[in-house]
């Protein structure tokens, strides 16, 4: 039986990886990945590299073995993903894996907005297969903001939240949680509810920013078409802005992405990560 993450070099499933490895032994966690050469790092650790691709679904026919415990990392891939994480389904059916977890997003089948339809879509595929599963319902992570510091310093923070809360965790919080669950019992047939401690709103996280940096930072909120404009005029693409600009309209102020539920601190058995000390990270890089 091995440990098998998907996606594993990717921004989270490397986290979880890492974590993993200070967990079970190595030979005991198998990567899923789409190039060899670029996990080789973690095969000279003696992880075990299974090559797969979600664009190619006839690549996972193999991937999985018997008894394994499989964490199915949601594609990046907004809108075509579905297609993508059932090939990986099947393929866990078929080779009779122990639990199927999927990170998924805050709210499960009550995330009313566009971003959650194929997360929705993949927890009932999940269940139709009759897989043992567990469900991780991330929420926002903080890097979404954090990584845009040095715009926000020289341009200031736009959105169109209105004053609806956040409640924001970091990717190492998310990956410790994901951990815990693959390496620990009685999570079979469950579904948490991940977010961050303290929720906050985007004037909020403005005004932290300008206290740390020193900068005047305010947040400014403007009417959803504005927000596309500035979005695509950096050059983010056409479909990925309407999702970001609805994230932002049908959850953030509506407050879907604000948590509370307890649910991440409890897996990771410490506090999450304060927006501060993200903010605080972020300007020491």
């Amino acid at each position: 039986m091995s440990i098998v993450v998907t996606g594993a070099t990717g921004q989270l499933g490397s986290l979880v990886v890492e974590g993993l490895l200070r967990e079970v032994p190595a030979d005991q966690v198998a990567a899923v990945v789409r190039d060899a050469a670029k996990a080789a790092p973690l095969a000279a650790r003696g992880v075990e590299l299974r090559i797969a691709d979600y664009d190619t679904p006839d690549t996972f026919s193999e991937v999985f073995n018997d008894g394994d415990v499989v964490l199915l990392i949601s594609s990046p891939d907004a809108g075509r993903r579905l297609p993508q994480h059932q090939a990986v389904i099947d393929a866990a059916k078929e080779a009779g894996v122990a639990r199927l977890v999927y990170t998924g997003v805050l709210g499960g089948p009550n995330a009313d907005f566009a971003l959650a339809d194929d997360h929705k879509g993949t927890e009932q595929a999940i269940l139709d297969s009759g897989l043992t599963w567990t469900f991780l319902r991330n929420g926002w992570y903080s890097e979404n903001y954090t990584a845009q510091i040095p715009t926000q310093l020289e341009h200031g923070v736009v959105g169109s939240a209105g004053d609806g809360k956040i409640g924001s965790a970091t990717r190492e919080d998310y990956a410790e949680a994901a951990v815990a669950v693959l390496t620990g019992s009685g999570h079979e047939n469950r579904s948490y509810e991940l977010s961050g401690d303290r929720a906050f709103t985007l004037a909020e996280y403005a005004a932290e920013l300008s206290r740390q940096s020193g900068e005047d930072v305010a947040y400014t909120d403007v009417p959803p078409d504005t927000l596309k404009a500035i979005l695509t005029g950096a050059g983010v693409p056409d479909a990925f802005a309407d999702v970001l600009v609805d994230v932002d309209v049908s959850a953030i102020a509506k407050g879907l992405l604000q948590g509370g539920s307890g649910d991440l601190a409890r897996l990771i058995g410490r506090p999450t990560t304060p927006i501060s000390q993200s903010i605080s990270d972020a300007l020491q890089r």
